[in-house]
């Protein structure tokens, strides 16, 4: 909270909280032990704060305060990293997940709500030691069931002293082609989430300066990139953008007339931190 504070009267506009798994977050607070959803709500009372975002997170640590803070707190933003690594309970067991494809699906509608706009990403490992094509088409099955925003996708590489090292690997050319058929239905509904949001109006907080002159490049409550024509624009402002086009891994907005930025802090300065835990 310390560092939260200080990070704020510096002006930081927006903080990331950061840990291998984040979620599971307790410390010694004021009162008591703190989970990760006290210490959110704890900083979202810090004047000036406009910003809060976690990661990464792990299924079986989404616990009911912090599914109910996303609810509760506008300073989170709808996006969560959620990785599920695999659809198939057989795989997430050789895992050592300790969920299940249907806990996720659960967890995921809970999420959504209690954040009905929420973006949610994962991670995905295509290939593990024993992997089937029924395996597979399972995780198929989730990701169409779930839709993405985004996601980030690996073939499995072994880990020297870990149980799955020591078993067959599936051959690389299936492992590829799973990833790369996994990778185009991923980038579908990236494209689908970033499409959904022509015509809608956006906060975008302002990072630096785009590549062409007057442009400015800042993040949606989304964590989409977005781009604008804003000569007048500066880092840190937090802006209303109407989004006019969207492209492969960014959209292109223009700002609403007389939206500018809320009070706190100097626009001039540092406009986002990040605490690790």
């Amino acid at each position: 909270m310390a560092e939260a504070r200080d990070l704020v009267a510096r002006g930081v506009r927006e903080i990331t909280l950061l840990g291998q798994n984040v979620n599971a977050y307790h410390g010694a607070g004021e009162g008591g032990d703190w989970g990760l959803a006290r210490l959110l709500r704890a900083m979202a009372g810090i004047e000036g704060l406009a910003r809060l975002r976690y990661t990464t997170s792990h299924p079986n640590d989404m616990e009911d305060d912090l599914i109910a803070a996303h609810g509760d707190l506008p300073q989170l933003m709808p996006y969560l990293h959620l990785p599920v690594q695999s659809g198939s309970d057989r795989i997430l067991k050789a895992m050592n997940r300790k969920h299940t494809a249907a806990d996720y699906l659960r967890l995921v509608a809970r999420i959504r709500k209690a954040r009905p706009d929420i973006l949610l990403s994962s991670d995905f490992i295509l290939g593990f030691p024993g992997e089937t094509e029924a395996d597979f088409r399972a995780t198929m099955a989730l990701i169409a069931e779930v839709g993405f925003g985004a996601a980030f996708s690996f073939r499995y590489s072994a880990r020297p002293g870990t149980p799955a090292a020591e078993k067959s690997p599936v051959p690389a050319e299936v492992a590829d082609a799973r990833l790369q058929e996994l990778q185009a239905l991923i980038t579908s509904q990236q494209r689908a989430a970033q499409d959904a949001m022509v015509g809608r109006a956006v906060d975008v907080l302002y990072e630096k300066a785009g590549r062409l002159p007057g442009q400015m490049v800042g993040k949606s409550q989304h964590l989409h990139a977005v781009h604008v024509m804003d000569p007048q624009g500066r880092a840190g402002e937090i802006v209303r953008v109407r989004i006019t086009a969207a492209v492969t891994n960014s959209l292109a907005g223009e700002r609403v007339a007389g939206a500018g930025m809320p009070p706190g802090g100097d626009p001039g300065r540092a406009i986002s931190g990040v605490v690790p835990q």
